[in-house]
């Protein structure tokens, strides 16, 4: 392959020396990385087995309860492990690439899931024979018919129901008003980890306690309900100080046999501060690191939520930590990126893994999104940067891993040393970090009720999510809507090739009798309408069935507001809250171009009648090849065009209407969003050809990203139909993802770093939520595909998430691959 540029991390993989000169000053981390980088994943049964254990002994008692005694079960029994050379210690399972199982979201199918595993296209895993046993023996029977799928399936009206899930088989989502609660027991989030710095869980579990001792003994409420809150807090406590006494004790027996003097010393280091935290508040940076380690890692234990536990705000929390230790002399910058990249391999090594087939095809790539998030604000709205958030760049900038996902705040006062530092790491072209902008999360945060110091205060929590520790409630799932299949139905009168003669949609009518735009737009909307109506069911059931299926007492005594009304996070309603949620547009950029080929081609210029446009995309544009071509060179989103962008504002309005309109019934604020995980590759494989002359069962637009490749006008045209297609007078808006692809040439050198942190103030200055890059060129994709062996390294930027290219589907690798790739900035 001969490119006239290349990216920092394609002239890695060219360079047959990179490896060797890697490793220097590395030496320790890279050796771990080596140790797994590459494996397939395995999974450990450990948790669903200690977990099914307890709940067989603890039916009929309160389920915050139980959850907890299901940890404390579970903390006592699992096999704790210390890597060879790790300075951080605690995993969720076995030593290698691993992933862990949560029977109580899979039960109705795990038997099935754990025999197709191994042979899934989309990020598959492995099992021991023998764990398999255990698995279909002893844990998925217990929790057949026990499942929030299963109560769910059965409580969905009829209509709704054939619009989710294939009705004669509920294991098979329809991708058309997709839920997504029953494969993850709660939404992407963020703990307040400065709390267990500061107090450690001795200090909450005397919250706790003193809590208790007030509560009246002649209280029912108090009786029922408080004490066996406070009671599951205090289990959970113990729980994980008793997890981390076990590695302590286990360090100590190691650093006995231990012959290396200098091994030795790390153990018996790692043995005093297993004993220390997180049971008691950090002293330092290095006990600091461990404990919030500890705690990410109970909390996976704990519950599977959709994007994993993200790791908030590090360079804010930890920095007085690191700032006392380096005065001090006590750790030097180098001492302190060799710790965070301990952590960096640890996490790499835990695999968030989806048994439901719907849950795989959403997050491929073995997808994760343990955000780390750096810069923005302070809560007293000045700049946050400090030396320790230029440390978390300059790791990723070296250190080649698509973990963590770090995720960059930028404001108007973002300092230039900052934006520049920012620049030069999104240039090694693995996808980091992305950009979340504060001047337009801010607004919206304060306008849904958050206080200044609350909303400067975000942290990123998945894709492009945010969260706010202690003032944010909300953890259900939500609904994924296919509103390019509103589009087929409204050319089919309610139908879909893909499901034959099944009336899904409306009879929104004839579309070859429509004569005028305003006929068809119409239908379109009824069809829009119709899916948002049977999405917002889905969700009123949704919510009010959760809390009888899942609990989170570590998630809840981490929040202030839990332990202020004695109620677990996933109580649907807790006093002070604000319930952010959302529902998601998937093919925006799809629908947008197909209307705008309709409205230019069929109804203004005449150039096509809708009986051409239908027989050619109901053939898929075999023999049609003339009417796809003009249907390509219609207008575009993506090029600063107001005719398709103000198709595109129209639908985003409709939306954000009936959200306004009806998201008070469900006692949140159900926002419009677009951000489409991996969810636009197997949304696309219902969906026939359309009418932009996209071919069927391809991927769709992605997020708010433009089409594949019609974006022909630059990045600052992508930009700027991002901005046109916003109304920014609604309220109910939330995070939209936005891909680039840029050439490494077109950001080489002094001038390249200059012309990306002028496009990331232009950016900003628009007020667009999210952005993120991906910095390669075409033709190492292309070569990746065909010889993956000579490409393990590779990372990519996939949605919210960098992964492997080769670890990929094929299908996503082909989506990636046409994603337009710009030139010049």
């Amino acid at each position: 392959m001969t490119t006239c540029c290349l990216s920092p991390q394609e002239q890695r993989l060219q360079d047959e020396q990179v490896a060797k000169e890697s490793f220097e000053g590395r030496e320790r981390v890279f050796t771990i990385l080596q140790s797994f980088q590459n494996l397939r994943p395995r999974i450990d049964v450990e948790r669903a087995r200690y977990f099914t254990e307890s709940f067989k002994e603890t039916e009929g008692q309160p389920l915050v309860l139980r959850w907890a005694k299901a940890l404390k079960h579970t903390a006592e029994n699992i096999t704790v492990y210390i890597d060879d050379h790790q300075l951080l210690v605690g995993r969720a399972g076995a030593q290698g690439r691993y992933g862990i199982v949560f029977p109580e979201l899979d039960g109705d199918f795990l038997g099935l899931a754990i025999e197709e595993l191994p042979k899934r296209v989309e990020s598959p895993f492995n099992i021991d024979p023998e764990d398999a046993k255990i698995i279909i023996n002893d844990v998925a029977p217990y929790w057949k018919g026990k499942t929030f799928h299963e109560e769910l399936a059965k409580a969905l009206p009829e209509d709704t129901l054939k619009l989710t899930y294939d009705p004669k088989n509920l294991l098979s989502s329809r991708f058309i008003v997709n839920e997504t609660a029953s494969f993850r027991s709660s939404i992407q989030w963020v703990h307040d980890y400065e709390k267990i710095l500061k107090r450690g869980f001795k200090g909450i579990k005397e919250e706790a306690q003193q809590k208790l001792a007030m509560l009246d003994p002649m209280s029912p409420v108090d009786n029922m309900e408080k004490k066996p809150f406070l009671e599951a807090i205090m289990i959970t406590c113990d729980a994980i100080v008793l997890w981390a006494k076990r590695h302590a004790k286990l360090a100590a027996e190691m650093a006995k046999k231990e012959n290396d003097p200098n091994r030795k010393k790390e153990l018996q280091e790692i043995a005093a501060r297993c004993e220390w935290v997180p049971e008691n508040p950090a002293r330092d940076f290095r006990e600091a690191m461990q404990s919030q380690w500890f705690t990410q890692m109970f909390s996976r234990i704990e519950q599977k939520t959709g994007t994993i536990i993200s790791n908030g705000r590090m360079d804010q929390y930890l920095y007085s930590y690191y700032k006392k230790d380096h005065d001090e002399g006590k750790i030097t910058d180098k001492e302190t990126i060799e710790l965070l990249e301990c952590m960096w391999v640890a996490m790499a090594q835990f695999i968030d893994l989806y048994l439901s087939p719907t849950g795989g095809a959403f997050n491929e790539g073995y997808a994760h999104w343990e955000a780390v998030t750096v810069g923005g604000q302070t809560p007293t709205g000045d700049d946050a940067t400090n030396e320790l958030t230029y440390l978390f760049l300059k790791s990723k900038q070296e250190f080649p891993l698509n973990y963590p996902d770090l995720a960059a705040r930028i404001h108007a006062r973002s300092p230039e040393r900052y934006l520049y530092e920012v620049a030069e790491t999104i240039k090694e072209g693995t996808g980091f970090p992305k950009l979340i902008n504060d001047e337009e999360v801010v607004p919206l945060l304060l306008s849904k009720g958050a206080q200044f110091e609350e909303a400067y205060d975000y942290a990123v929590s998945g894709c492009a999510e945010c969260r706010m520790p202690n003032r944010d409630t909300y953890t259900s799932g939500n609904p994924y809507i296919n509103f390019a299949a509103a589009i087929e139905m409204t050319l089919y009168n309610g139908k879909m090739l893909k499901y034959g003669d099944e009336q899904l949609g409306l009879k929104t009518g004839d579309p070859m009798k429509f004569k005028t735009w305003e006929e068809f737009w119409q239908a379109y909307l009824a069809q829009q309408t119709n899916f948002l109506k049977h999405a917002f069911i889905q969700q009123q059931i949704i919510i009010n069935l959760r809390p009888k299926h899942f609990a989170t007492p570590l998630g809840s005594l981490m929040h202030d507001l839990c332990m202020a009304t004695y109620k677990d996070l996933h109580t649907p309603v807790i006093e002070g809250g604000i319930d952010l949620g959302y529902f998601e547009l998937i093919g925006y950029g799809t629908v947008v171009d197909s209307l705008a080929a309709i409205k230019k081609l069929v109804f203004e210029e005449q150039k096509l009648t809708m009986a051409e446009v239908i027989i050619a995309v109901k053939n898929n544009f075999e023999g049609y090849e003339a009417i796809r071509e003009m249907v390509l060179n219609a207008p575009k989103y993506g090029n600063n065009d107001m005719y398709p962008d103000s198709i595109a504002k129209d639908i985003d309005r409709e939306a954000l209407e009936f959200t306004k309109k009806y998201s008070k019934e469900l006692g949140v604020h159900l926002d419009l969003r677009l951000v489409p995980f991996t969810s636009h590759v197997p949304f696309g494989k219902v969906v026939s050809a359309t009418p932009n002359g996209r071919k069927a069962w391809t991927p769709l637009a992605d997020g708010s990203s433009a089409s594949h490749g019609a974006d022909v006008n630059g990045p600052t045209a992508v930009l700027l139909s991002n901005f046109n297609s916003k109304n920014y007078n609604y309220r109910e808006r939330a995070a939209r993802l936005l891909n680039l692809k840029l050439s490494p040439s077109c950001v080489a050198g002094e001038e390249g770093t200059e012309k990306l942190v002028s496009f990331i103030r232009t950016w900003c200055d628009l007020k667009l939520w999210h952005i993120q890059f991906n910095i390669i060129n075409k033709e190492t994709l292309i070569a990746a595909k065909k010889d993956p062996d000579k490409y393990r390294g590779l990372i990519v930027r996939v949605a919210g998430y960098s992964a492997y290219f080769v670890e990929l589907s094929p299908d996503l690798q082909d989506d990636i691959i046409a994603r337009t790739e710009h030139s010049t900035i």
